[in-house]
């Protein structure tokens, strides 16, 4: 049963005023609606916990994950993807943005690209997306047909399906194996959904993809150990990184990542376990490159 209630598009009472507002008084009604998202995420714990679960055991299966979306929800789920190879050193099709519209719509409205319905699917064919991989399908109403499309496409090969959106009993909830429906309420500005939806739109995609990082071994302690060095600054972290997790000083950090080629968890391991390049690296690979494993811990 869909709901015929869209909360997205509905008037906020506490808004209603907000063009003869003071600034600051403007300021305050934004900041107390946006106090709302994360408990409205809070509300969503159990069902996000069991998408990273259901997502975790695809990938760690070489599996991929999809996030497909339109404007607001599609920029949102390409932004997510796009960080997870230089935070957890993923190849970049190991986590994908598919946005309606294409590479134009990062930047630009394509109006009417959300409304085709086999969009979604042409794209994921392109990409080979497989049974193996899973989808996460985002729309704030839930009823988008791109993200519709792409979600009915990807149940009917068996893959997994997820569907994030901020209404009640939406389409893409109905038809998807796990539903996160974080909802925000009416936003600021009437149907403006790059507000309160997108903030936890983003929320959840983070706690996803981190999660499931987390589990497959990217992270030591609450470390980003296998973060790509490909700066300045980056370099900086890693040195750090190093230091934290084995109590040695900047200069032995800094020689250690020279001899291990910039690799994070190597050059921990072989500080810990006083080993070598290669005997840190095959006692990380016997050990599914999880740190703690490799240590014993």
């Amino acid at each position: 049963m869909i709901s015929s209630r869209i909360e997205t598009e509905c008037r906020n009472p506490y808004s209603a005023g907000i063009d003869t507002l003071p600034t600051i008084e403007m300021l305050k009604v934004i900041n107390d609606e946006d106090k709302k998202v994360a408990f409205a995420v809070e509300a969503e714990l159990d069902n996000i916990a069991k998408a990273v679960d259901a997502v975790y055991s695809r990938l760690s299966r070489n599996g991929r994950l999809f996030y497909v979306g339109a404007g607001t929800s599609g920029r949102i789920g390409i932004l997510d993807a796009s960080e997870c190879t230089p935070t957890f050193n993923t190849p970049p099709s190991f986590v994908q943005g598919v946005i309606a519209g294409g590479e134009t719509a990062v930047f630009h409205a394509v109006e009417g690209a959300e409304d085709d319905e086999n969009g979604c699917q042409k794209e994921l064919e392109k990409r080979g997306f497989s049974p193996d991989d899973a989808i996460i399908g985002i729309a704030a109403s839930g009823s988008t047909p791109f993200v519709l499309g792409g979600l009915k496409y990807a149940k009917s090969i068996g893959a997994l399906t997820v569907a994030l959106s901020c209404n009640h009993e939406s389409a893409i909830s109905d038809i998807s194996d796990i539903a996160i429906t974080p909802v925000v309420g009416p936003e600021v500005i009437t149907g403006s959904t790059r507000m309160k939806a997108g903030t936890a739109e983003k929320m959840v995609l983070n706690m996803i993809s981190t999660s499931v990082m987390v589990k497959l071994g990217k992270v030591y302690g609450n470390l980003m150990v296998d973060m790509q060095v490909s700066n300045k600054k980056l370099a900086g972290r890693a040195c750090r990184i190093v230091t934290y997790s084995t109590g040695c000083s900047e200069d032995v950090a800094k020689e250690i990542l020279s001899e291990a080629d910039g690799e994070v968890k190597t050059a921990i391991v072989m500080l810990k376990k006083n080993m070598s390049k290669e005997n840190a690296r095959t006692l990380l690979e016997k050990s599914n490159g999880i740190v703690s494993r490799a240590l014993g811990i």
